[in-house]
């Protein structure tokens, strides 16, 4: 199932939108890939290096291992592979051609994050298409964790970033349409979104992580979620594990959700038990309206096994591992 489609079908109010189709499946790579199969419900063992990415982006996580077999660190990794979803302009979720905000602007967040616990991130970011990298660069060339903004922007056309128009004539169309019979409150249904997150055990053994995302569709102006958030969209602990998070940022924000999942992972859980419990503290909070909203978790940790688990029927994970690119269904809480 397509990501952007899934979230939508995962409302219960059954508000149809036609926002423009997501991202289309990746193309084989090698005669090694599997096709989509079930897995079992505890984690997944194997050795290192090793890449994984929320959704189908099979191209990105070919990158990502191409880079660390080229010798780059996991840091290289998932910046690169993040890069080949941002510059995907069929995929209406990151990077040059998501759609925009209720006002026609097309606005970016990403963050990325070490093995020694550095991060950077940029909010809000607009007219540059791989806020990855840029999130990259404030953490490496400034004293700062987080830029938004103009100020983000004027940050990345000083280390030589490009400038351009973001705004496709597809997600131009989507918000045209949208804007026909537009609903100013954050209902699920329509504000439909989700996000690229990735992270990679170099052959070093050491973690890093990447998320970058356009955020929800026709959000309010100046929103923010849970993706360049360090500890809510992405958090890394070399000695540990990490994980990263896509669906409704708001409510991973609530939970501080990737962190929660590597100090559960800390506390002796498998990624999969971490990950399991992280949903379960969303679904089971007093009022929760879990029914019209998706988040889901992947996480690694330092042995090489994976987790990943969804609120919601439809989230998969991409896993590069042993010379294999293959995407496999996620399971989930609510099955009722």
């Amino acid at each position: 199932m397509k990501r952007r489609n899934f979230i939508k079908n995962a409302s219960l109010t059954g508000v149809g939108l036609a926002v423009g189709s997501s991202l289309a499946s990746c193309d084989d790579h090698s005669k090694e890939e599997k096709a989509l199969v079930n897995t079992p419900h505890n984690s997944e063992k194997g050795s290192i290096p090793l890449v994984i990415a929320t959704w189908n982006v099979k191209k990105s996580t070919l990158k990502a291992w191409e880079t660390i077999q080229n010798g780059g660190s996991a840091l290289d990794a998932v910046e690169q592979g993040c890069r080949v979803e941002e510059a995907d302009e069929t995929g209406q979720t990151v990077g040059k051609g998501g759609l925009p905000d209720r006002e026609g602007n097309v606005t970016l967040d990403a963050c990325v994050m070490n093995q020694h616990g550095h991060c950077g991130a940029v909010v809000y970011l607009k007219d540059i298409t791989h806020a990855v990298s840029v999130a990259r660069k404030v953490m490496e060339d400034t004293p700062h964790v987080m830029l938004a903004g103009d100020g983000a922007k004027q940050f990345a056309l000083s280390k030589g970033f490009q400038p351009e128009n973001l705004l496709t004539e597809a997600s131009k169309a989507a918000w045209e349409q949208w804007k026909v019979e537009a609903n100013y409150k954050p209902i699920i249904n329509i504000e439909n979104h989700d996000t690229i997150g990735m992270l990679a055990i170099d052959s070093n053994g050491d973690i890093s992580g990447a998320c970058t995302t356009s955020g929800l569709a026709y959000k309010m102006a100046g929103r923010v979620g849970d993706s360049p958030i360090i500890g809510s969209g992405l958090f890394v602990d070399n000695e540990i594990g990490a994980c990263v998070a896509t669906g409704l940022g708001e409510e991973v924000v609530k939970t501080v959700g990737s962190f929660l999942v590597v100090e559960l992972m800390r506390q002796g859980k498998t990624p999969q038990e971490a990950c399991e419990e992280a949903i379960g503290r969303i679904v089971n909070k007093p009022n929760s309206n879990y029914k019209d909203f998706q988040v889901g978790y992947i996480a690694l940790n330092k042995k090489g096994e994976t987790g990943y688990y969804s609120i919601h029927e439809g989230f998969s994970m991409t896993k590069y591992q042993d010379g294999v690119n293959e995407q496999l269904q996620s399971d989930f809480f609510n099955k009722a």
